[in-house]
């Protein structure tokens, strides 16, 4: 027995040896007769050898005084009437005399008050509650809600250090003027700005877990609004899986609040996809494919396999499963996409079931012009090779990576995503096994290439912002939707079927700007927002349906299925594979041949600002 449990065990004993005589105290109005006296010392040499064998078989010095629960009291409660059950049954059967009926009450109820409150009350002074010194001196801050995220934050935060919670505000108006561990909830979120100037509170914490994103985003706006700092609580995931702690709050970023409702996942019908099988994902190092591996190894595969161009990018995701995911067999290969004779070494080796094909150029302007060729080659070949390879190898699901930009492309990323979608479609009229799915979404919040980390850059520098255009718009979600989406189409496509995602509104990129701004504490009387002109290829808006397609429902509500009018017959993916492997091409021919392959295909200008 530990020393702290043990100190916990004597002072239990004593509590029962003190509250027993303190019963007889009680029942003879302070003033106990001799021979009652000593009637009450000399059942002691029994009463406190059964309370100790009921305490330490309810095991209530397992339990931390300091983290004193109600399911602590509990136990306390049970073990404390057995003893006086006990103790009345050994008096009845031995006829014990000096115990008159209401010690038999009284001791059990003085015990559980000195058991009980002493445990509480050392809590209570752990916590500060007792000697507020320390508590005056953390910072105020209010709390956004009031449910269960808010009451866990407030029981981490009482043992911090940080923070002193002056109030919470919460929209259910009829959690009004009542308080959630002991602090009292104020109002409506609306009221924030009143609030936090009355109360001297230059922070805010959204602790609203269960609340929709719409919800969340508000919150946060009325906070920046009144020019507080936010801050948000972890994922509650992450809180329940013990990977952080309630009160380990950050600061708001723009992903959380353009986050969306979580998204219900087939989990029963991936296990089957994925469970104990070889997955390959081509450009796992990259922002969409690392995610998707770790999607993947939720589900426990066989073997995942990372194929990845870059070292650096191959080095990082092989440091970050060997820590966090060490049970996940991985193998690690540096390999080009269009590397046919690399691709074929890799299948044979490791022979993958499924595979998932994330790898391609995506940065458009980058793209467009010098760079156009080596676009096509990577987002085209790289799909013919990796896609034949599967084949060859029997595999029984392909799942390939678009864009919304491959939808009437502009741009010779989008227009080279378009003509590999095509390929995949085209492919599947060669193969039975193989079954070959695409999944079309816009752009991912935060990832590689896209303007969160650019504006990012730009506020810490001081500005200015730079906005192509005040009327761009463009749909976004977040990084794991985006790559549970990808596996849910991948388990319900039967072949030759263009997934499109639910990106619900579209978000004008200037507004973004605006509230990455905010969020940073600044104004825009601080930081500027520049608009610099569309960029070659780039478009105002983007589609997720070309002119010719129509949607069909899936069972899924965040999934639907475009039925495009074209694929390439056997002939036509010769001809272009052998136009892809033969002499470089400049700009120029480039897109005379993507226009030739992809009919929707309308280079663009750049638009004035």
């Amino acid at each position: 027995m530990y020393w702290r449990a043990l100190l916990a065990f004597i002072h239990d004993l004593t509590a029962t040896a003190v509250m027993w005589l303190a019963a007889y105290w009680i029942r003879f109005n302070f003033e106990i007769p001799e021979d009652f006296f000593a009637a009450s010392l000399s059942t002691l040499a029994w009463v406190i050898p059964l309370y100790a064998v009921i305490y330490l078989k309810f095991g209530l010095y397992r339990g931390i005084w300091r983290y004193a629960s109600m399911g602590d009291l509990r136990r306390l409660l049970i073990a404390v009437g057995l003893g006086a059950v006990g103790t009345a049954g050994i008096a009845y059967m031995i006829q014990t005399p000096g115990i008159p009926r209401s010690i038999l009450v009284l001791h059990p109820i003085l015990l559980l008050l000195a058991m009980g409150g002493n445990r509480f009350l050392y809590r209570a002074w752990k916590d500060g509650h007792l000697f507020s010194a320390g508590f005056q001196d953390r910072q105020p801050v209010i709390v956004l809600g009031a449910g269960d995220a808010a009451a866990m934050l407030l029981k981490d935060l009482s043992r911090s250090s940080s923070w002193r919670v002056m109030g919470l505000l919460d929209d259910d108006a009829s959690k009004h003027g009542r308080r959630l561990v002991d602090v009292s909830i104020l109002g409506p979120i609306e009221k924030i700005a009143q609030e936090a100037e009355r109360l001297g509170v230059a922070h805010a914490i959204i602790a609203m877990s269960a609340a929709s994103a719409a919800q969340r985003r508000r919150a946060a706006e009325l906070a920046a609004a009144a020019g507080l700092t936010v801050l948000t609580v972890p994922a509650m995931d992450d809180v329940l899986s013990g990977k952080v702690s309630v009160s380990q709050v950050r600061k708001v970023e723009l992903e959380d609040l353009l986050g969306r409702d979580p998204i219900q996942l087939d989990d029963e019908g991936l296990h089957r996809l994925l469970s104990g099988k070889q997955v390959l994902v081509t450009g796992a190092g990259g922002s969409i494919g690392s995610e998707l591996c770790r999607q993947i190894a939720r589900f426990e595969p066989g073997l995942l396999i990372f194929l990845e161009q870059s070292e650096l990018a191959l080095y990082q995701i092989e440091q970050e499963f060997s820590a966090y995911f060490p049970a996940i067999d991985q193998a690690c290969v540096v390999a080009d996409v269009k590397d046919e004779a690399s691709l074929a070494a890799v299948f044979a080796a490791h022979r993958p079931e499924v595979v998932f094909h994330a790898a391609a150029y995506k940065h458009v302007p980058l793209m467009e012009n010098e760079n156009a060729w080596q676009a096509v080659r990577n987002n085209v070949l790289g799909t013919l090779h990796v896609a034949r390879a599967a084949i060859e190898a029997g595999v029984d699901k392909f799942v390939m990576v678009s864009t919304d930009k491959a939808v009437n492309p502009t741009n010779v990323m989008g227009a080279s995503k378009r003509l590999a979608e095509v390929v995949c479609q085209g492919l599947q009229a060669e193969t039975q096994r193989t079954h070959f799915v695409t999944v079309r979404f816009g752009n991912v919040l935060g990832s590689s290439g896209s303007v969160i980390p650019r504006f990012r850059e730009q506020i810490s520098r001081g500005g200015p912002v730079t906005v192509t255009h005040p009327d761009i718009i463009r749909y976004f979600m977040l990084i794991p939707e985006a790559a549970q989406l990808v596996l849910q189409a991948g388990l319900m496509g039967q072949g030759g079927e263009i997934f499109v995602l639910d990106m619900g509104e579209p978000v004008k990129i200037a507004d973004l700007a605006r509230d990455m701004i905010r969020l940073s504490g600044f104004t825009e009387e601080d930081i500027k927002i520049v608009f610099t002109g569309l960029r070659p290829g780039e478009k105002l808006y983007e589609e997720l349906l070309a002119d010719g397609e129509q949607t069909l429902p899936t069972p899924h509500p965040k999934l639907r299925i475009a039925r495009a009018q074209s694929a390439f017959s056997v002939e036509e993916l010769e001809g272009l594979r052998a136009w892809l492997e033969g002499a470089p091409q400049d700009e120029r021919a480039v897109k005379v041949r993507l226009a030739e392959l992809v009919p929707e295909y309308r280079p663009q200008q750049p638009e004035s600002a």
